[in-house]
């Protein structure tokens, strides 16, 4: 398993599976775009099969915050500790910014808190019309 900080070398045929029980994925395209488009990225690489088997993503300010949209890992890869390294490896990409937050759903907060992560409250609103990323107008 090989770890990038960058996509150099990633195109969209090396991103399929993920998104996995979402009614309305992204397709590979669109997977790319969001990738392309976050302030940090890490990407977890198999030698083996030259995919893409997990990701996860940061928008920042580059100042003061950062947000972790995305952690996905291929299912077939799971429990490998591959989840555990991309999360290591973006905190240290946002180790000079001040608050680093993420949403997740409550029985994944332990998960979280393995990396001094601290559960918090927060708000949201979803557009489910949108959640492929692509306008149906």
């Amino acid at each position: 398993m090989r770890y990038k900080n960058t996509l150099d070398g990633i195109t969209s045929d090396m991103l399929n599976g993920f998104f996995v029980d979402w009614p309305n994925p992204p397709n590979p395209q669109t997977h790319l775009k969001l990738l392309t488009n976050s302030s940090k990225v890490v990407i977890a690489l198999d030698d083996h099969t030259k995919q893409v088997v997990g990701f996860i993503t940061a928008i920042s300010d580059g100042v003061l915050s950062a947000y972790i949209p995305f952690l996905e890992v291929l299912p077939a890869y799971k429990n490998k500790g591959i989840g555990k390294e991309l999360v290591k490896q973006i905190l240290q990409e946002l180790d000079d910014i001040y608050m680093v937050d993420l949403c997740c759903d409550d029985d994944i907060v332990p998960y979280y808190e393995e990396f001094g992560m601290i559960k918090s409250n927060g708000m949201l609103v979803r557009n489910y019309a949108m959640q492929s990323g692509i306008s149906n107008k």
